[in-house]
């Protein structure tokens, strides 16, 4: 048995398209663009290439994109400045923090800041509060894990009944995306690093999300015959073969697990485009909400 392959990148067009066509309404009715303001502080190159690819996808869908960048040393201060700038700026819907920020920096004194009405990242606290909380819906759920979701729903996953297993523990991935999964009557587990007997329990899992940072670690013997595997990670190996010197994996070994499970998402090609697809998603929402067409 070889699994389905999730396609990440053509689903992800999919919500593009969705919102292309959101923001078209909105500028028709109201004369306005969703807006959304991302914030870098520091030269960090993977950073400035994420920030890069978000105001891209803005240009794309028809939305205006507001870059803000400061220096690596830059002051609490100065940085909680800019982002409170950003809440009382009328045309910024959607505020993101590029993470990670310099370690002097107090990480969440600046997402504390931001505006809840434009926590389009999803991590105000108060959203992740509530996303945690029975019979209350956040304003924004977390990209990466509302990505993982549509993943699911795209192929056709039964959620009701259950058993999901998360791998990870992170505020960003894996705690949000198991509350998302318990919220769709999945019976959850979430393993860390002190799990017990991990291989077995995650063989155990109808829905597998391994979001751990750890390059190929679940193996086909990790894995329940026909479970829906969604990998997170992003990795990079060595590889003599590829002019980088390097090439980017999973958390999962995808060549081994793909003769047991029954869906399957690529590194890259899978997760990856989803959160910016989510992100765009999200910047839509907070504008029709500011704007009053929701």
């Amino acid at each position: 048995m070889t699994a389905a392959l999730i396609d990440g990148t053509a689903i992800a067009a999919k919500v593009k398209a969705q919102v292309a066509e959101g923001a078209k309404a909105l500028f028709e009715k109201t004369g306005k663009r969703p807006g959304l303001a991302t914030v870098l502080v520091g030269e960090n190159t993977a950073s400035q290439a994420y920030v890069k690819s978000k105001r891209k996808a803005c240009a794309d869908l028809g939305m205006e994109s507001f870059g803000n960048e400061l220096p690596k040393t830059a002051t609490q201060e100065e940085v909680e400045g800019l982002v409170e700038k950003l809440n009382a700026d009328p045309n910024v819907h959607g505020i993101l923090v590029q993470l990670p920020l310099p370690d002097h920096l107090n990480e969440e004194r600046v997402l504390n800041a931001v505006g809840i009405d434009k926590d389009v990242d999803g991590f105000h606290p108060v959203n992740i509060g509530r996303l945690s909380m029975k019979g209350r819906k956040p304003l924004f759920v977390p990209c990466t894990p509302a990505g993982c979701i549509v993943l699911l729903e795209e192929v056709g996953a039964t959620f009701k009944g259950a058993n999901a297993v998360v791998l990870g523990r992170s505020n960003i991935v894996g705690l949000p995306a198991a509350m998302l999964l318990l919220h769709r009557d999945c019976t959850v587990t979430i393993c860390h690093s002190r799990t017990k007997d991990l291989p077995a329990v995650c063989r155990e899992a109808d829905i597998l999300i391994a979001a751990v940072g750890r390059a190929e670690m679940v193996k086909r013997d990790w894995v329940k015959p026909g479970a829906f595997v969604i990998d997170v990670g992003i990795n990079r190996v060595d590889d003599s073969t590829k002019k980088s010197g390097y090439r980017l994996v999973g958390d999962v070994d995808f060549d081994d697990v793909k003769e047991v499970a029954g869906a399957i998402t690529p590194v890259p090609g899978g997760v990856g485009p989803m959160t910016i697809a989510m992100l765009m998603k999200n910047t839509l929402r907070a504008a029709e909400a500011a704007l009053g067409v929701l």
